[in-house]
């Protein structure tokens, strides 16, 4: 449960509308977080969402017109901040990765159960990367199927390997600092090169190469 004084701002783009409210409800109903708006439509979502200034975003990826993974990319590159979770009924490898490229930070699946929603709500807020065990088991498998990524992850040093080993357990930033005894701008630092090493450009990614391939 989230102890900030203010609560999590959180939107939803879904164009189900009973799944639309159901989710509002549930994070609603769940102490420190706040739904303060909802989008049918992709479109609406890039026009309004802003100013609205969310801290979390949940996206559906199979939306009417502008699909969910388009509509993140054009959301992020108006608020680079916002941390994103895609929500979906489908486990397709292509559809994670596009998402994950767009700039998601999570993948749940929409048959997660309430209490999991809630704390992946917080988890991403957090600087943590929320997937169902379903969806991080596709992801690790993928990687594992592409052959070369090894000879990358052997030029990793031995701290660039335990910041990946902490933020492989959705670790906050923060907290992954506070465990290794340095500072955020240290952290930073060897995450950028972690980044360069893996050819990689987010946390996700660069946490599912080396799991696969570690």
């Amino acid at each position: 449960m989230t102890t900030d004084l203010m609560p999590i701002k959180i939107s939803i783009v879904e164009d189900n509308a009973d799944m639309r409210a159901g989710i509002t409800r549930v994070l609603n109903q769940a102490p420190g977080l706040s739904c303060v708006s909802t989008y049918a439509s992709a479109e609406a979502a890039v026009r309004d969402l802003p100013s609205q200034k969310p801290d979390v975003v949940l996206v559906d990826i199979h939306l009417p017109g502008m699909n969910g993974i388009e509509c993140v990319a054009r959301l992020k590159a108006q608020l680079p901040q916002l941390q994103v979770l895609m929500l979906t009924r489908y486990e397709q490898s292509d559809l994670i990765f596009d998402s994950i490229r767009a700039g998601a930070s999570g993948y749940l699946l929409k048959h997660t159960p309430a209490p999991e929603l809630v704390q992946a709500v917080e988890q991403v807020h957090a600087g943590g990367a929320p997937m169902t065990m379903q969806i991080a088991r596709k992801v690790i498998n993928y990687f594992q199927q592409i052959p070369g990524p090894a000879s990358e992850v052997k030029t990793l040093t031995l701290r660039e390997k335990e910041v990946l080993n902490l933020l492989a357990k959705g670790y906050p930033y923060k907290r992954i600092a506070a465990d290794l005894g340095i500072a955020i701008g240290t952290l930073r630092v060897h995450l950028r090169a972690i980044y360069d090493k893996l050819h990689v450009h987010c946390r996700t990614e660069a946490t599912v190469k080396y799991l696969g391939r570690n």
